[in-house]
């Protein structure tokens, strides 16, 4: 055991180590935050969606062609008349949050709530690797991926719902993470020595930080419906753990006592809690009376579920709404890409593209690009494809614990969609699973180097700063700098980039 000073110190580099990543991350993200200054992507829905949210309580309409003005500062050309958005409210509510504290007028005031997601993001996963490895520094490493990824950066500087989703669903897993390492000392305490130990083990006791993953989760269902996948493949997760708590404290009826005392907790926890947590992100719309179907019930008696009070009655003919468009969206987009080539990024989705003119003014040569692209750094996505596959057969194989964890968070955000090949989805969906592919990556380099040599090192280390190197040179098709046109081509590696 070390001693009470030494322990401290390694806290205390921990949190150095992790504030050091978290300020290179802010340091790709913050610059520029306004630019471009456009509504980039979807943005056109969640932006003005928030800022009408801001002061109705409800998302409105606008007239026709509104963005124009938008982005030159008239905001305030909003209706009364509800609009009907298909994604819940609490996402939009933190967008409306930087709208709140810098305005709308600006596109800094847009972006800035999931400028700050992403930032969190990073701190979040450093922190999360290195509980997850018990290394300071494939923490650091875990959050220096993740800080410099393109998927990542585009998504921090872009007012849209999948950041905050993804940050939402990774602080629940952290959350999970302190509960497992909480509940098994606790377990370990209760049954030492095991022959002391009830045949089942100790019950779990309360367990503040799984409740605490059930709102997080709830308000990642607040946000995007997706997160219900999160929801079961956590539930599972942490009831893994606490049944390798009981075997490995030498419980000696450790699965019955997980039936017994683990399991119904832990859907207490996340699932009643979630679904309460994901109600109560509805307040504006209960609190108001101008929102999408609110009066249903009231103009349509006798339809719908009858036995709900008319305001749920309204709610839920609202969501079943909400459900038969998520369930038939159908139309053509020529950025749509099936989930199977996400890992690789094989079709990008261009969230921005302007040519600039005059062009030798813009940017000095005959013709211009400004671009915001939403690409993950190639060597992240490719390597971490390659180390997936690797953990799978380890998984198999060697029943490898921490492999299993980290595919975990990836199959959540992945697999669901390879059920609705049909359905228009976008590569940039997998910046929920992002975190996971990089603990996969992580969990390889942390294999490869059980038996470090000098070359194994080397690569390790060369491998890092090429990562670096390209995430730098894909910064300005990130970020709307404008370029020269060859700049911009010299990006586009692959055909199905463009």
């Amino acid at each position: 055991m070390r001693p009470a000073s030494a322990l401290s110190e390694h806290r205390l580099r921990g949190w150095l180590v992790a504030a050091a990543v978290t300020a290179l991350a802010a340091a790709v993200r913050l610059p520029a935050l306004g630019r471009p200054r456009a509504l980039v992507f979807d943005e056109t829905y969640y932006v003005k969606d928030a800022w009408t949210l801001l002061h109705l309580g409800y998302e409105s309409t606008w007239p026709k062609d509104p963005n124009a003005a938008f982005e030159a500062g008239d905001v305030g050309t909003y209706l009364t008349a509800p609009s009907f958005v298909v994604h819940p409210q609490f996402g939009k509510w933190v967008i409306a949050l930087g709208e709140k504290l810098f305005g709308a007028q600006d596109p800094v005031g847009w972006r800035v709530s999931t400028a700050v997601a992403g930032i969190l993001a990073v701190l979040l996963l450093t922190r999360i690797a290195r509980r997850l490895f018990r290394s300071t520094a494939l923490g650091a490493l875990a959050g220096t991926l993740m800080a410099v990824d393109g998927l990542a950066i585009v998504h921090s500087r872009t007012g849209l719902l999948d950041n905050i989703l993804m940050v939402l669903v990774l602080a629940a897993f952290g959350a999970l993470l302190v509960d497992r390492d909480r509940t098994a000392a606790r377990i370990e305490g209760l049954t030492s020595p095991p022959l002391a130990a009830s045949r089942y083990g100790p019950a779990g006791g309360l367990r503040p930080w799984r409740l605490a993953a059930g709102v997080l989760l709830g308000l990642a269902l607040g946000t995007k419906w997706s997160a219900i996948w999160y929801v079961a493949a956590f539930g599972l997760l942490t009831v893994a753990w606490d049944v390798s708590a009981r075997h490995r404290a030498g419980v000696v009826r450790w699965w019955q006592g997980v039936l017994l005392r683990d399991v119904g907790p832990a859907f207490a926890s996340l699932v009643p809690v979630a679904v309460v947590t994901y109600i109560s992100t509805w307040a504006s719309w209960f609190a108001t009376s101008g929102g999408w179907e609110r009066q249903w019930a009231a103009t349509h008696p006798g339809e719908g579920v009858t036995w709900l009070p008319e305001v749920l009655r309204s709610w839920w003919h609202y969501h079943q709404s909400m459900w038969h468009f998520h369930t038939t969206l159908t139309s053509g987009h020529s950025y749509a890409a099936h989930a199977y080539n996400w890992l690789i990024q094989w079709r990008p989705t261009s969230f921005y593209y302007e040519s600039p003119e005059p062009a030798q003014a813009a940017c000095g040569a005959d013709r211009c690009a400004q671009a915001v692209t939403s690409l993950g750094n190639p060597l992240i996505w490719w390597l971490g494809t390659l180390a997936i596959i690797a953990a799978v057969w380890w998984v198999i194989r060697h029943r490898d614990a921490l492999a299993a964890v980290a595919l975990t968070g990836v199959a959540a955000g992945w697999l669901p969609w390879l059920l609705f090949p049909e359905r228009t989805i976008f590569t940039f969906y997998a910046i929920v699973f992002l975190p996971y592919l990089i603990l996969v990556l992580v969990w390889a380099v942390r294999r490869s180097l059980e038996r470090p040599t000098r070359a194994k090192l080397t690569a390790a280390v060369a491998t890092v700063l090429l990562i670096l190197a390209v995430s730098a040179f894909y910064w300005p098709v990130w970020t709307a700098v404008t370029v020269p046109f060859r700049f911009w081509q010299l990006h586009m590696w692959l055909p199905s980039w463009v």
